[in-house]
């Protein structure tokens, strides 16, 4: 089978999707849908890929998922697992801001849900917040309909206002932190999925991974600043200040003996090293299985290529008249399900890409080429997966020689 070329029309309009699937090429099913229960937000944060990007489609979004649209959604969901005989799947109310749909809408919405999966798939769903409105009556929605809550936290108060504030300037910190010991301490701790934090490289990464700690979370996924070619990520070379930053963390985590909670990142970089599986898509070369669905039914890829360009994560298609299988053979989810050969003639040849998997495909965009490139953050990771294969090195023959002297 010839290599796919990246040639113009920038990748991926450029990948033939038929004759992939004619040389034998088989759609993985998807496992995850994202699903924009209300596309506006309570907070400004200055670095929001949504609302501050190149794209604009935001604005011509209704502001809520109506319950039409739910209930179609559902039902394609349903569809899409009893074709491919999935019977496990995991669910994301996101937006925006989730919460801002109201009690109602969210218990309604997860109720079609389960109903048209029904009882022979196990639906596992979840709410990313921002933690502003997390009230008890909150937590006890979601303990009656089974979603588990992850809460966006960038460290302490100094780390966390900086770039998160409401639109009239006021941090958030303090209402986040209340909600999350609430969440964290209260009977409703079950349900606590973990904390998403973007990194800021004026933090200091020891404080801010101990501050993290303090709410206990059984999950922390640290985030690399959006970027590309074109928009560079703040503080950005010379030298590797993400991978330095990373590092710091990984030295304070590791050893730790891992106990403390799961880094996600981390761990995925370590599994993939050892030979494993990830536990995400954002490093490796398996095949993107996910789908997010607007507020008004469109389906779209990752909303971080909205930092490409505008329209960027748009693919034409809509759950009132296209099958999420349509959706696996758009261009833009296809090519990345096609492991090494979806990657840059650069990534195909590096020793690393079974581990960095080109890095998030967002950051990858250049105008000239699409995302058939190496991701802005190549130097970083190429650092910080070297450090850390030498770390496990270094601890695996300690064990090979500690054996050795036993027997």
């Amino acid at each position: 089978m010839n290599r796919l070329r990246h040639a113009e029309p920038p990748w991926p309009v450029a990948a033939d999707v038929a004759a992939r699937e004619a040389a034998g090429w088989v759609p993985v099913p998807l496992h995850s849908f994202v699903l924009k229960v209300h596309s506006r937000c309570d907070l400004a944060c200055r670095y929001c890929y949504m609302y501050r990007s190149r794209d604009r489609g935001w604005r011509e979004q209704p502001r809520l998922m109506t319950p039409e649209t739910v209930d179609r959604t559902a039902g394609r969901i349903a569809e899409h697992l009893a074709a491919h005989g999935v019977r496990e799947a995991a669910v994301v109310l996101h937006g925006g801001e989730p919460l801002l749909a109201g009690e109602s809408a969210v218990g309604r919405t997860v109720s079609a849900l389960r109903a048209a999966a029904g009882p022979g798939v196990r639906l596992h769903v979840s709410l990313q917040t921002n933690g502003v409105r997390l009230s008890e009556r909150w937590l006890d929605l979601c303990a009656e309909h089974g979603i588990r809550i992850s809460v966006s936290l960038d460290g302490d108060r100094a780390a966390h206002d900086r770039h998160r504030r409401g639109a009239d300037g006021r941090g958030s910190h303090a209402r986040v932190a209340d909600a999350l010991h609430r969440l964290a301490d209260g009977p409703h701790r079950e349900l606590f999925a973990g904390l998403l934090c973007a990194i800021d490289l004026r933090n200091d990464p020891v404080r801010c991974y101990e501050h993290l700690l303090t709410y206990r979370p059984p999950a922390v996924d640290f985030l690399l600043p959006q970027g590309n070619w074109g928009t560079l990520p703040p503080g950005l070379g010379p030298g590797t200040p993400y991978a330095d930053w990373l590092w710091r963390v990984f030295e304070r985590w590791y050893g730790a003996g891992r106990r403390e909670t799961r880094v996600r990142l981390l761990e995925d970089m370590m599994a993939l090293l050892l030979g494993g599986t990830p536990q995400t898509e954002v490093l490796g070369l398996a095949p993107v299985r996910y789908a997010v669905v607007e507020t008004d039914g469109s389906l779209a890829q990752d909303d971080t290529l909205r930092t490409a360009y505008d329209g960027a994560s748009g693919t034409g298609l809509h759950v009132g008249r296209d099958s999420f299988d349509a959706l696996l053979r758009h261009p833009g989810v296809a090519a990345r399900q096609w492991g090494a050969d979806g990657l840059s003639a650069q990534c195909r040849a590096c020793r690393l890409r079974q581990v960095c998997g080109g890095g998030h495909y967002a950051h990858r965009y250049r105008a000239a080429t699409g995302f058939a490139n190496p991701s802005v953050y190549c130097a970083d990771l190429t650092a910080l997966i070297t450090r850390v294969r030498g770390r496990l090195a270094a601890d695996l023959d300690g064990l090979r020689a500690a054996a050795a002297e036993a027997a």
